[in-house]
């Protein structure tokens, strides 16, 4: 059992501490954040499978292939270093040095993160100075503040926090992430950082994370873009004195907490995406194979001539049939069916059963679900993507200016 807590953020979790200011590297808006445990944290994450990877990731990334224990995390906004080089690369082990030298902990305790704009060098003397100024801020309340130093095109904040009932008492698992533009499946697709105050051996831990991964984040898109810096990272440091075994009731519970706690930040990026009036909800269903079903999801979501239609309330069966006959799946279009929610749209044998005035009111809503039913097998999956609208491109066209 588990129930939401309002307002929660990493900070729920017992034994954590965040922060986030205004040091420079944006214009207004706070751009560094810092998420500290007093004691230290059993870690896993998963990271982009883009061939480009940013700077801070790679150094993130060795540390938690290597069993490391991790204490903080300290990431930017305004600045991805990424495509920078060996010297971005030196710049992460500073940005992860000073940092370690103002909490009193090895480097290698340390995780690095950054986004923003990729191909720029970081101004090193400006976040030295945060990092300085950001230390003494840190607070067991820092976690919301920490959540909007990580937004770059966002427009809302994106906290989440569980209480989760086990066997030997409660334990709350919390997170922050950041997404709005440069979202496609493929691992993350985003920042996220969780945090719990359960105790959970490496391998389970990582284990779980990459399942509720692969539920959640790898299932939402907003433009089809998979970014160079995207991760998510959760950090147990067992201050609840409740050990999770694997597979117990309470590894379940545990489970299920966090798949829900994922899917909800990865809704929130995608009802928060650029330019993005619409969450839709994408179920596929009575596929052959999960693969297929898979692939026919990720093509809809994808598809701009689908989210296009979207933005209009245009209820074009015909993108959506054809964005799954592109997918790669092994499907027979004469046996699809196709609904906007409880609404009847296309019928196996292509009998249509289309109520313009009714499709477009459920396309006009703020949130709705397209269900394919592949009539093929008994597979199936779900999916979150959103409209692309003329904000879209207005945004990214203004992106770096």
């Amino acid at each position: 059992m588990f129930r939401f807590i309002e307002n929660g953020s990493v900070t729920s979790t017992k034994g954590f501490k965040a922060a986030g200011i205004f040091c420079g590297i944006k214009r207004k808006r706070k751009d560094l954040a810092l998420i500290y445990s007093s004691l230290p944290c059993t870690t896993a994450g998963t990271f982009t499978l883009n061939k480009v990877k940013a700077a801070p990731l790679l150094l993130s990334q060795s540390i938690v292939l290597k069993n490391k224990t991790s204490k903080a995390v300290i990431v930017n906004s305004g600045n991805a270093n990424a495509c920078t080089g060996e010297e971005g690369y030196k710049d992460a082990i500073t940005m992860q040095t000073w940092c370690a030298e103002k909490l009193n902990l090895k480097p290698s305790e340390v995780l690095v993160s950054s986004t923003g704009v990729i191909g720029q060098r970081m101004p090193m003397d400006t976040l030295k100075k945060g990092i300085e100024d950001i230390v003494p801020q840190l607070s067991e309340c820092g976690g919301i503040d920490a959540a909007e130093a990580i937004m770059t095109t966002d427009t809302k904040i994106k906290s989440f926090a569980v209480n989760i009932s086990l066997s030997k008492g409660n334990v709350t698992l919390g997170g922050i992430g950041k997404g709005s533009g440069m979202i496609a499946p493929n691992m993350a697709t985003m920042l996220g950082f969780l945090s719990t105050d359960a105790s959970i051996e490496k391998s389970l831990l990582q284990k779980l994370l990459s399942e509720a991964v692969q539920v959640s984040f790898n299932k939402i898109s907003v433009d089809g873009e998979t970014s160079t810096n995207d991760m998510v990272i959760l950090m147990a440091n067992g201050a609840a004195e409740i050990k999770i075994e694997d597979d117990s009731a309470d590894c379940l519970s545990f489970k299920e907490a966090l798949i829900a706690i994922c899917k909800e930040m990865a809704k929130s990026i995608v009802s928060d995406g650029e330019g993005a009036t619409k969450l839709v909800t994408i179920k596929i269903k009575n596929a052959k194979s999960s693969k297929d079903a898979n692939l026919v999801g990720k093509s809809i979501a994808n598809s701009a001539l689908v989210k296009t239609a979207i933005h209009g309330a245009d209820a074009n069966w015909g993108r959506i049939l054809s964005a799954a006959g592109q997918s790669g799946a092994d499907i027979d279009p004469a046996k699809v069916s196709i609904s906007f929610d409880d609404l009847p749209v296309l019928l196996p044998e292509y009998e249509l059963r289309l109520n313009e005035e009714s499709a477009s009111k459920i396309l006009s809503q703020a949130e709705f679900c397209i269900n394919v039913d592949l009539g093929q097998g008994s597979e199936e999956c779900t999916w979150w993507t959103c409209d692309l609208s003329e904000e879209y491109v207005k945004i990214n066209a203004d992106y770096r200016t």
